[in-house]
């Protein structure tokens, strides 16, 4: 069955039904699952699962490498499957559940779930449910459209469920670089000093007796929910174009720049795809998901080059990137997030971080995770890897939000995600704020001046005043600084000017 698939011939008896395959995970078990922001999650698998938790007490520990697609999220959390996910998702059915206190989420920097499972400060993993290509020869799992955690949880697991899934080409093996950093405290360092580094195998190496169960799918990845580039998305992306040109023309980069990290989303795509109309060149990537812009800057001859750790795609993307992989491939790899977001390679290869920013307050706190510092959105995901140790720090947002009802810079963000210490520029399509060695006053007037839209210019200016007049390091009104939201909470706005409108 399939021996082009499953090209190890003793597991040829572990082939099974979904249903079966998920009677190995029982209530109370921690589970690996594979999937990274919608792309190369197991399918098949989890549906089954959530069925019997509609039947029968089921609870789990879902641990993964980011957002799951096909409505897994959505479907787990519904047949209240779940107890404690880690670390991100991105799904409004779970959000809500999370927010109610029903699931136990646990927000996490990407780059750290592997380390604490590898030291047992997490776990043990009783399960992990891995999609795959294939099996190799010797037993090697290939993995699909993304590599997240799914190494780890393999490697980590006490038995391991594969979906072989038969929709997935062929052609994406030998794109996997799987590296597992050895243990510490004598860890070698990671031989990562170019995103086009090989430094790994291409499958995840098993053993083949804890591979307990095979499952044959078919189903496709979900197609990314990214929007076209609009005319905000390419005003940020033009002022932060003419800031890597002024650093071009102050000999800090060359129009080659340093390789590029780009967040999950419509804004941070539409800033990549900007990149085709400028004079960069011979640009990489050194990133964890490669969107549709990762293609067409290869195709406008713009990038050389990216790494990273999954491929989600729009759906007219998927149709026409996968027939062309074979083209593509010797210009790409997906490696574990460990690796793709790991603070030793982040550091030495001198990422550009470009991500994006729920809101951010006068003095360059980035909240990216609390909508009104309470609610849970998606997670932190990868952002903190780089933004702390990469060579620039770059958030950006759209000025307002809600049709103006919300600005986007405030006094004193609701949550922080990211610290003025870790943030250097800030970007919305009114305009471009650069932070480097400024301190918290300056940092305030480059804001104010730059990012704020001109219905909260100067409520935000009268705020910082009135700070001023208080005197400190960081001035505020204390008691007014989250004023804001609570006008938003009461009212449905915030407090904008009376004499413009958004």
């Amino acid at each position: 069955m399939h021996e082009d698939r499953l090209r190890y011939a003793p597991l040829a008896d572990k082939v099974t039904s979904a249903e079966q395959a998920a009677q190995l995970i029982r209530d109370g078990m921690t589970v690996g699952m594979s999937g990274f922001t919608r792309a190369g999650e197991a399918k098949a698998v989890p549906m089954a699962l959530a069925e019997r938790a509609r039947t029968e007490p089921l609870k789990i520990t879902l641990i993964t490498g980011a957002s799951l697609g096909n409505d897994l999220d959505k479907t787990l959390a519904e047949a209240h499957a779940l107890s404690r996910r880690i670390p991100f998702q991105s799904d409004p059915a779970l959000r809500k559940s999370i927010n109610a206190g029903e699931v136990m989420f646990v927000d996490q920097h990407l780059s750290e779930t592997v380390e604490m499972l590898r030291t047992r400060q997490l776990g043990p993993v009783d399960v992990a449910v891995i999609e795959a290509v294939a099996i190799t020869e010797q037993g090697g799992i290939v993995p699909t459209t993304s590599v997240g955690n799914s190494a780890s949880f393999a490697i980590l697991a006490e038995k391991v469920i594969v979906e072989i899934n038969l929709s997935q080409p062929v052609t994406l093996e030998g794109l996997h670089d799987i590296y597992i950093p050895t243990h510490r405290p004598h860890r070698e360092p990671i031989p990562v000093v170019a995103p086009q580094s090989r430094v790994g195998l291409p499958f995840i190496p098993v053993d083949p007796a804890k591979i307990a169960a095979i499952v044959f799918t078919e189903k496709l990845d979900s197609s990314s929910t990214v929007l076209p580039p609009d005319a905000e998305t390419a005003a940020i992306s033009g002022h932060l174009t003419e800031f890597f040109l002024n650093e071009v023309r102050k000999g800090r980069l060359t129009n080659r720049l340093q390789p590029l990290q780009a967040g999950i989303g419509t804004i941070a795509n539409a800033v990549l795809h900007g990149f085709i109309e400028t004079p960069f060149h011979n640009l990489t990537m050194y990133s964890e998901v490669l969107q549709d812009s990762t293609f067409d800057l290869f195709d406008a001859g713009k990038l050389d080059f990216a790494s990273g750790s999954s491929i989600t795609l729009s759906a007219a993307k998927y149709r026409e990137v996968l027939p062309k992989l074979p083209h593509y491939k010797p210009r790409l790899i997906l490696r574990p997030q460990e690796i793709s977001n790991h603070p030793e390679v982040v550091r030495r290869l001198g990422i550009i971080g470009i991500n994006t920013a729920l809101e951010f307050d006068i003095y360059g706190n980035v909240n990216s995770t609390h909508v009104g510092g309470t609610h849970m959105m998606n997670g932190i995901g990868g952002s903190g890897d780089f933004a702390r140790n990469g060579y620039m720090s770059v958030f950006v947002t759209k000025s307002i939000a809600k049709g103006g009802a919300i600005s986007s810079v405030v006094p004193m963000v609701s949550h922080v995600d990211h610290n003025e210490h870790d943030v250097d520029v800030l970007v919305t399509e009114i305009g471009l704020a650069d932070l480097r060695g400024l301190a918290p006053r300056e940092r305030a007037r480059a804001i104010l001046a730059n990012c704020v839209h001109p219905s909260y210019r100067e409520p935000l200016a009268d705020y910082h005043r009135r700070a001023l007049a208080r005197g400190g390091h960081t001035p505020h009104v204390i008691e007014e600084a989250l004023s804001w939201h609570v006008a938003l909470r009461e009212t449905g706005r915030m407090p904008a000017s009376a004499d413009v409108t958004a």
